[in-house]
């Protein structure tokens, strides 16, 4: 059982960013006030190019290895690989870990570089329309990045 400490801290965390594994990989690491690693990345889309800092992120992409044994999955996006761990832990997360499906992940980040790392928060199969999916994905991840402040 997760103890209190560990379930305030996910709290207080900001709502997920939807994101491309390449924003996590060129991005850099700072800390937060409250000491909790943080990520700095570079907005999608045109215009000014602020930059946006990420602890929890939403990421789509297709299966490539499921790891059960080490509580693992090897996903691709459209921009590269990354890598989710405590899949194992996830609710309803099991089914949709098929190698070929086109899954959904919320996260928190556990390192950025050289690949990505997430610990599954959420996951969920979007494997029943992922041509639409995966065609309207890199939009909504420019939409979302240019309205948040």
């Amino acid at each position: 059982m997760m103890g209190s400490s560990f379930l305030n801290a996910d709290r207080a965390r900001s709502p997920p960013v939807k994101v491309l594994s390449s924003q996590l990989r060129e991005g850099t690491e700072c800390q937060t006030a409250g000491g909790r690693s943080e990520y700095v990345i570079r907005r999608l889309g045109p215009g000014e190019q602020r930059s946006l800092q990420v602890s929890v992120v939403w990421m789509q992409g297709t299966v490539l290895e499921v790891q059960s044994d080490h509580n693992t999955v090897l996903i691709l996006d459209e921009t590269g690989n990354f890598v989710v761990s405590g899949i194992n832990s996830v609710p309803k997360g099991k089914p949709c870990l098929s190698t070929g499906k086109y899954v959904m992940v919320m996260g928190v980040i556990q390192s950025h570089s050289p690949e990505p790392v997430l610990r599954a928060v959420k996951m969920a199969d979007l494997s029943e329309n992922a041509l639409i999916h995966r065609k309207n994905w890199i939009y909504e991840v420019e939409d979302l990045q240019q309205i948040l402040p």
